[in-house]
C-alpha cells in the first residue's frame, strides 16, 4: 500500500486541462457576449439568435457522441491535439461571417471541434488520477468553464473597444488554442510512458487501476450497444440531459436576459461574471465535499449522490430571480443556481470514471454529453420561442424544476454498489 502522494506532475496535467477548458469557453462565449451587438447590427429576433446557438449545439451534440469513441481509440494526446486545433481554426473563421446563415455555419464548425474537450479531459483524469483524487481533478478542469465564461466578457469587450469592430475579436480569441497546443504537446503523455514522471508517482497512479497496464485494458472496448444496455449509462445520460441545459441557458442567454430586464452590457458587466465565479466555487465545493466524505468513510457512490441531491435542490433557486428587480438581487439568485449546478456537474463528470473501465470512460462521457446536447438544443429552441412570445419568466420556472427530476433519475438508475463491479467487467 502506498501511503505517500509523491510527485506533482498529475496536477500540472490537471492545470493543462483547466487552461484548455478556459480557452474553450472564451471561444464559445465570444458570440454570446457580442450577442446584443450582433442582434442590433443584423436585426435578429431572439428566435434568430437561438438558431445560431442551435447550430453550435447540433454539431456539439453529434460531435460528443463520436468524439468520446475517437478519443478512446486514438488516445488522449492525439485526440485533444486534433480537436483543439480544429475548433481554434473554426473560431477564427467566424470573423468572416456576414449574416445569419454564415454565423450558423461557423458556429456549427466550432461545436464539432469543441465536442472533444470534456470527453478528452475526463479520459485524462481517469488516466492520471486515482479515484480518491478524481473529484478534485474534475473540479479543477471543469472550473475552467466558469472561469472562461467569467473572463470572456472582459476580454471580448476590451478587444471590441480596442479594435472598434467585432471581427478581429474572433481571430484573437481563437488564436489562444494554438498557444495552448504548444504547451500541451510538450507536457502531456500517458503516465505509463511519460518521460518526466517519477517512478513513485507512476506507481501511485497505477496502483488504483483495476487492470494496471494489462492488455485487456487497452484492447477491450465494449460497443455502444453493451454500454446502452446498462441502467447506469442511462442515469448519467438523462441526468446530464436535464441539468446541462440550465447551465447553457445562463452562458448563452444571460447577456440577452440582462438586456431584457433593462441592463446594458457595460452596466451589467460586473454582474455578468458573478454567476460564473460562483460556478467556479461550486466546482471545488462539489469535488472537495465528495472527496472529504470519501475520506470519512462514505462509499464513492454515496458521497457523489449526496452532493447531487443537495445541489439539485440548490439549482431550483433560479426562479426566485423573478421576485426581484434590482441587478444585485437578480445576480445573487443566478449565482446560487450556477454554484449548485457546477457542484452537481462535477459529480456527473466523475461518474463514468467511478463506474466504467478506462477504455469506456470517454465513450460514456461523450454519449452523455450528446444527450445533454439534445436537451440543450430543445431548451434553446423553446427559450427563443417563449422569450419572443411571452417572457423569460416561464423559462426560469421550468429551469428550476427540471433538475429535481434529474436528481430522482440519477438516484434510481446509477448504482454504485455490487452492480458497478459488473459494469467494470464488460
Amino acid at each position: 500500500m502506498i501511503l505517500a502522494r509523491p510527485g506533482g506532475l498529475r496536477w500540472r496535467i490537471a492545470a493543462l486541462l483547466f487552461l484548455s477548458t478556459v480557452i474553450n469557453y472564451i471561444d464559445r462565449q465570444t458570440f454570446s457576449v457580442l450577442g446584443p451587438t450582433l442582434k442590433e447590427q443584423y436585426r435578429w429576433t431572439n428566435s434568430d439568435f437561438a438558431l445560431v446557438i442551435i447550430a453550435f449545439r447540433v454539431a456539439y451534440t453529434l460531435g460528443q457522441a463520436g468524439a468520446g469513441r475517437f478519443l478512446d481509440v486514438v488516445g488522449t494526446r492525439a485526440g485533444l491535439t486534433i480537436t483543439v486545433a480544429f475548433y481554434s481554426v473554426a473560431a477564427m473563421l467566424t470573423s468572416l461571417a456576414s449574416g445569419l446563415r454564415s454565423f450558423c455555419f461557423f458556429r456549427f464548425l466550432l461545436g464539432a471541434g469543441e465536442a472533444g474537450n470534456w470527453p478528452g479531459a475526463t479520459k485524462a483524469v481517469s488516466e492520471w488520477f486515482p479515484r480518491r483524487e478524481s473529484g478534485w481533478a474534475v473540479a479543477f478542469f471543469d472550473s475552467g468553464s466558469s472561469v472562461g465564461a467569467a473572463i470572456a466578457p472582459f476580454v471580448v469587450v476590451m478587444l471590441l473597444h480596442a479594435t472598434g469592430t467585432w471581427r478581429p475579436v474572433f481571430v484573437l480569441t481563437g488564436a489562444l488554442g494554438f498557444a495552448w497546443l504548444m504547451l500541451f504537446r510538450f507536457i502531456y503523455h500517458p503516465p505509463e510512458t511519460h518521460p518526466r514522471i517519477s517512478p513513485a508517482e507512476r506507481a501511485y497512479i497505477l496502483a488504483d487501476r483495476d487492470e494496471p497496464g494489462g492488455a485487456a485494458n487497452t484492447m477491450s472496448r465494449p460497443g455502444y450497444g453493451a454500454l446502452l444496455r446498462l441502467p447506469q449509462t442511462w442515469g448519467i445520460i438523462l441526468g446530464r440531459s436535464l441539468t446541462d441545459p440550465v447551465w447553457f441557458f445562463v452562458t448563452d442567454w444571460f447577456a440577452i436576459y440582462l438586456a431584457s430586464r433593462g441592463f446594458s452590457l457595460e452596466h451589467g458587466l460586473l454582474a455578468f461574471w458573478i454567476p460564473f465565479a460562483a460556478a467556479d466555487a461550486g466546482n471545488f465545493l462539489g469535488g472537495g465535499l465528495s472527496s472529504y466524505l470519501i475520506s470519512r468513510g462514505f462509499s464513492v457512490g454515496a458521497a457523489r449522490k449526496l452532493v447531487i441531491v443537495v445541489t439539485g435542490i440548490g439549482m431550483s433557486t433560479l426562479m426566485t430571480s423573478l421576485l426581484f428587480s434590482s441587478l444585485s438581487a437578480l445576480t445573487v439568485c443566478f449565482a446560487v443556481a450556477t454554484c449548485s449546478y457546477a457542484a452537481l456537474s462535477t459529480m456527473m463528470l466523475n461518474l463514468p470514471a467511478d463506474i466504467y473501465r478506462p477504455t469506456s470512460v470517454a465513450t460514456v462521457s461523450g454519449v452523455s454529453g450528446a444527450g445533454a446536447g439534445v436537451g440543450t438544443i430543445v431548451a434553446t429552441f423553446l427559450t427563443g420561442l417563449v422569450a419572443d412570445r411571452y417572457s423569460f419568466g416561464p423559462i426560469l420556472i421550468v429551469a428550476s424544476l427540471v433538475p429535481l427530476v434529474a436528481v430522482g433519475i440519477v438516484l434510481l438508475l446509477v448504482k454504485n454498489t455490487s452492480t458497478s463491479a459488473l459494469v467494470r467487467q464488460i
